[in-house]
């Protein structure tokens, strides 16, 4: 399984990308995209929304069902990521630059996993 190291990951499995200059990137991790099945639809938020730690700030649909996607901080949205709008799929084919939303403002985070500590709690959930 492909767990970027120098990525922080959630228990929900999205993932955190620290950008610098106080901009972060937000996605699912690859485990998520596999678990989830062929991804035909997403839904974000708009740019300028504030998104909360450990609360939903997106959804996507697959074939099987409909996910909501949490924030891993409390943050002001920037930018959203056309291309996964247009191309879900994307997502399924490399989950790790297929980002969702870009933020900045980080007021909280919610816990975060090393790429380590994630492979593990994966390996317990196993």
């Amino acid at each position: 399984m492909n767990i970027p190291s120098e990525l922080k990951f959630t228990r929900s499995h999205e993932w955190l990308k620290d950008l610098g200059n106080g901009t972060f990137e937000i996605g699912i991790s690859d485990f998520a995209q596999h678990e989830l099945g062929d991804l035909v639809f997403v839904n974000l938020p708009q740019e300028g929304d504030a998104i909360t730690a450990d609360e939903p700030f997106a959804d996507v649909e697959s074939v099987k069902a409909v996910s909501d996607i949490y924030s891993p901080v409390s943050a002001t949205v920037t930018e959203i990521n056309e291309e996964v709008l247009d191309a879900p799929e994307s997502i399924n084919s490399n989950a790790y630059e297929a980002w969702f939303v870009r933020v900045e403002n980080v007021t909280e985070t919610a816990e975060l996993l090393s790429a380590e500590e994630y492979e593990a709690f994966l390996n317990e959930e196993a």
